[in-house]
């Protein structure tokens, strides 16, 4: 069974903060809380958790995870940005984006794109997963948490722990979530395509 764990919407209590990231430091999986509905989210280098984030999702190993970063700092760290892109991205973070660009020799093979060496990344703008990035110190392997059948990410923690109680670690609870996903900016290419119109206004990408 997962644990439940309520926290504070805006000011997260730090002694459950830090039991979370034990958790995650030993291998958990969790359900948290983002500005654009619920995600699941494990270590980087936690292969297990990445299959079993698969399985809940029942994704193929083609699909490519998210980065989730606490600031520009640290995602600046994991892709290869230009003058625009750093402007445009900066400008726009955190916020309800997912960006898929070059990937910098910090993100591990099996993270990357095996053609196009790029990654997703992401900073969210919710203080529940601000503080658990922060007090991890590295980015979450994350990805929505949309359960098969569903087009939306589930944004109710209560609801996550009944369908999911058997398949994750911890469940948090942490306030009202928008249940659209985030818009997908593209700079594969160099110059910015959104291919998924989400959460996030696009106009400063189209």
């Amino acid at each position: 069974m997962a644990k439940f764990f309520d926290l504070h919407p805006t000011d997260p209590q730090p002694r459950l903060i830090s039991q979370i990231v034990d958790a995650l430091r030993e291998g958990a999986v969790i359900a948290y809380p983002t500005d654009s509905g619920y995600a699941l989210g494990t270590q980087i280098g936690n292969h297990d958790g990445a299959e079993r984030i698969r399985s809940i999702r029942q994704l193929d190993d083609k699909h490519h995870f998210t980065l989730v970063c606490s600031d520009f700092a640290q995602l600046g760290q994991l892709v290869v940005l230009d003058n625009s892109a750093f402007r445009a991205i900066k400008a726009s973070t955190p916020g309800k984006y997912t960006f898929i660009l070059p990937a910098t020799k910090e993100v591990p093979r099996r993270l990357a794109h095996p053609k196009k060496k790029t990654v997703g990344v992401r900073i969210p703008d919710h203080p529940v997963v601000q503080a658990i990035l922060k007090e991890l110190g590295e980015p979450l392997l994350s990805t929505s948490l949309i359960i098969p059948g569903h087009e939306e990410p589930l944004n109710e923690g209560w609801r996550i722990k009944d369908e999911l109680d058997h398949l994750l670690d911890i469940v948090i609870e942490g306030g009202d979530t928008e249940p659209e996903p985030t818009s997908v900016i593209d700079y594969t290419d160099g110059s910015p395509e959104v291919t998924r119109h989400g959460s996030g206004d696009t106009t400063r990408f189209e």
